[in-house]
């Protein structure tokens, strides 16, 4: 037994696995930042005793199809391959869930930034008011935008190691630490309603991104991130001056 498990184990003597395995927990857990802001928002749309249920279990459910994903890695890999062409670029498998999973974001993000805008207009509400929102129709939300963040990470971890005991440790480790900071987000984004607006439009950005890399114009993550970190700053140095000014009124 021991040593058919020793082969499986060499990579933890070579000093660049343990590099490659660093460089990939910190990759996950950079892009499961879109997928956390995606379920902060949508979660605090249940009614408040289910909130944490469903970030448990959406995340939990997540956890396992990207294990099992995993396991299919050799068929991950096929999706690349070219199915059609189209205006000189080749379409894969990988391109089209992209473009759906970008669609599905910014339609999502559009529809949620109308509601927050004319709050009365129920009946054009990306999701309807709280209670029509179920357990199981978040969690079915989750796992779907997951899929498509899923693949795109499993392609990029694969070129970066061959050792897949090195990809499935990076996302256990990516996954819990999405586990840990999805309440404290999701409550944050509740107590602070102009962060949900910007919470929003970086999943509009995040979902425009998505569409055009499927249709084969990369944009590269460090933009994408330098100008939410802005965003985000800006927003900070607001909230801040905001509880200034409230301690000065009072």
């Amino acid at each position: 037994m021991i040593e058919f498990l020793a082969p499986h184990f060499l990579w933890t003597s070579d000093p660049t696995a343990w590099v490659a395995l660093l460089t990939l927990i910190v990759l996950e857990i950079v892009l499961g930042i879109d997928n956390l802001i995606f379920i902060s928002i949508l979660t605090n749309k249940l009614p408040k005793e289910q909130q944490a249920r469903a970030r448990r279990l959406g995340i939990s459910a997540a956890l396992i199809m990207r294990l099992v994903l995993l396991a299919t890695i050799s068929f991950i890999v096929q999706l690349t391959a070219p199915l059609f062409t189209l205006f000189d670029h080749g379409f894969s498998w990988r391109d089209l869930i992209l473009i759906a999973g970008g669609l599905f974001l910014v339609w999502k993000a559009t529809k949620e930034i109308h509601h927050t805008v004319d709050p009365d207009d129920h009946q054009d509400s990306m999701i309807g008011k709280t209670v029509q929102l179920s357990l199981g129709a978040a969690i079915f939300q989750i796992l779907l935008l997951d899929l498509v963040f899923s693949i795109d990470s499993i392609i990029t971890a694969v070129g970066m190691t061959d050792e897949i005991a090195i990809m499935y440790i990076a996302v256990i480790i990516a996954v819990s630490a999405m586990m840990l900071a999805a309440t404290p987000l999701a409550n944050f984004i509740a107590k602070n309603p102009t962060i949900v607006m910007l919470a929003l439009g970086f999943l509009l950005m995040i979902g425009m991104t998505l569409i055009a890399d499927g249709m084969g114009y990369h944009v590269p993550k460090g933009y994408i991130y330098a100008a939410m970190g802005f965003s985000a700053l800006v927003e900070a140095l607001n909230m801040l001056a905001r509880n200034r000014r409230k301690k000065v009124d009072h």
